[in-house]
């Protein structure tokens, strides 16, 4: 029987992210690929619907590689997660006390995680997205500022990493993929990557 893992070894993975999360969940996948990052400014049009947005930020970072320049076997991974509140998106925090105030508003309320992918290759290009709802338990004002003041949320969307110990102690559900919480779908991404490569 053909090995669909096999399949997917025999093509060249470009994993477009600083991410060190994302450059886990990549290799927890035992998929082989490098890692090449290209700066372009995530910005996306005023008024686009929430949901819409991280497939588009993903399909931006695509356009930073030139697909004439790509090999024939090259697939470039690009992704963009955002976090959602009350249909308001929550960026990284510029602050302790901005993240402090993030936290502050996550508690004891759902919110939703959505996670945008963009698939590249020399020939082809195909965005898909997942989302997650995530349920936080009532958070002291302790427990927040000891995560914030050890963990320094600064790099995350939402001020929070899931796999960190404000995720351990205060997440309480989440409905949908937990890894597309931590930044990338592993589930649909790998289907995903299974259907990009048929003949």
């Amino acid at each position: 029987m053909k090995s669909r893992l096999k399949e997917l070894l025999s093509y060249n993975l470009i994993l477009a992210s600083r991410s060190p999360r994302r450059q886990m969940l990549m290799d927890g996948l035992d998929l082989s690929f490098e890692i090449k990052v290209k700066n372009t400014k995530e910005e996306y049009p005023k008024g686009m619907p929430y949901a819409e947005v991280p497939a588009y930020l993903s399909k931006l970072k695509a356009s930073a590689f030139d697909r004439e320049q790509l090999k024939a076997n090259d697939i470039v991974v690009t992704a963009d997660t955002i976090v959602v509140l009350k249909g308001q998106i929550i960026g990284k925090p510029k602050s302790k006390a901005e993240a402090i105030r993030t936290l502050e508003s996550l508690s004891g309320v759902k919110h939703r995680v959505i996670t945008g992918v963009c698939l590249t290759s020399k020939l082809k290009q195909h965005t898909f997205s997942s989302e997650s709802e995530v349920y936080f338990k009532e958070l002291v004002k302790e427990d927040i500022d000891y995560y914030v003041d050890k963990y320094s949320p600064m790099d995350k969307a939402g001020a929070y990493g899931i796999q960190e110990w404000i995720g351990y102690i205060g997440i309480e559900k989440i409905e949908g993929s937990f890894y597309n919480v931590m930044g990338l779908p592993t589930q649909m991404l790998y289907e995903e990557l299974l259907h990009f490569v048929e003949k």
